[in-house]
């Protein structure tokens, strides 16, 4: 099957008349390093259905048109056919619900059975010629939304959003325990702790990390907690309700009580983004896992 090549093309305007391809490029958020990989890999730049270079100067009503290298997965990334609940897709970006126990990415201890295979998977089957592009993570124990790029310019485009904070993530969590407040933020700063190449901790020489959190709903051996992150650090969530002395159920990494779950009782429930082409304002849910609904429901106090 000829592989489908990614592209874009504008309709050049007076208000670009004169501009370098580059500079048109730079201003549409097309990556120096996209640009390298489309004059040595394969891809091309055109105007009028002419091949130019970045040094062209474009005049009003030209046609620019980038057509981007093709992509291929790693060698060690293989597609694996596991079932893939699908909340949106289009041609540039796809939301997935995640299950718990699903890696996002392959790992040394859990080379197969990941998301990262899965999508490539589906790719293939689909006759998509491209790589795994994940734009937020999840842990291998929490479920729920992560956003995905089928290409990495639109990979790069969500991380320019990203850094400034416009993709956002709500959780929802049993931390062990009653929270005294309804609501509040932790700023604790998290770093590996030194005995431990998995383990994090707050520590004072750590990242910067901020977590907003509020009370659901107080129940009889634990907290219903949703959460908004302001930053990204890695078990953040997990670190910081431990922190507060109240560590996630099912944790036991960080102390929590797992006689009720035996993973961490951790869902990413919302995201919201922009689309970074319409630019429209996009948010998805997705309701409790089974596991965390029958903790609920076995509750007294639900």
């Amino acid at each position: 099957m000829m592989a489908s090549l990614f592209s874009m093309t504008w309709a050049i305007d007076g208000g670009s008349a004169g501009m370098l391809v580059r500079e048109f490029l730079k201003n549409k958020e097309v990556s120096r390093t996209a640009l390298t990989d489309i004059k040595f890999k394969g891809g091309s730049i055109q105007v009028n259905d002419e091949e130019v270079n970045v040094r062209y100067k474009l005049a009003a009503g030209d046609k620019l048109t980038v057509i981007f290298p093709v992509e291929r997965p790693s060698e060690g990334l293989k597609g694996e056919d596991i079932p893939l609940t699908i909340l949106f897709e289009d041609e540039f970006l796809l939301v997935v619900n995640k299950p718990e126990g699903m890696s996002t990415i392959p790992s040394r201890e859990h080379p197969d059975g990941s998301l990262a295979n899965a999508l490539i998977g589906y790719y293939q089957h689909s006759g998509l010629q491209a790589t795994s592009h994940i734009v937020t993570r999840l842990d291998r124990d929490t479920s729920g939304l992560v956003l995905v790029a089928k290409h990495r310019h639109v990979h790069h485009l969500f991380s320019l959003q990203q850094r400034s904070g416009q993709v956002k993530r709500t959780y929802e969590a049993f931390a062990g325990g009653s929270l005294v407040l309804d609501g509040g933020t932790i700023k604790a700063p998290i770093g590996r702790n030194a005995d431990s190449i998995i383990e994090r901790e707050v520590r004072d020489d750590g990242q910067y990390a901020c977590t907003h959190y509020r009370v659901i709903k107080r129940h009889q051996a634990f907290t219903q907690v949703e959460l908004k992150l302001e930053t990204g650090r890695t078990h953040q969530i997990r670190v910081h309700m431990s922190y507060l002395g109240h560590p996630l159920l099912g944790d036991d990494l960080y102390g929590g009580d797992v006689s009720l779950i035996t993973r961490h009782a951790l869902h990413c429930k919302k995201i919201k983004f922009r689309h970074p082409f319409s630019l429209e304002e996009m948010s998805f849910t997705a309701s409790l896992p089974s596991d965390m609904r029958e903790i609920l429901e076995a509750d007294p106090l639900f």
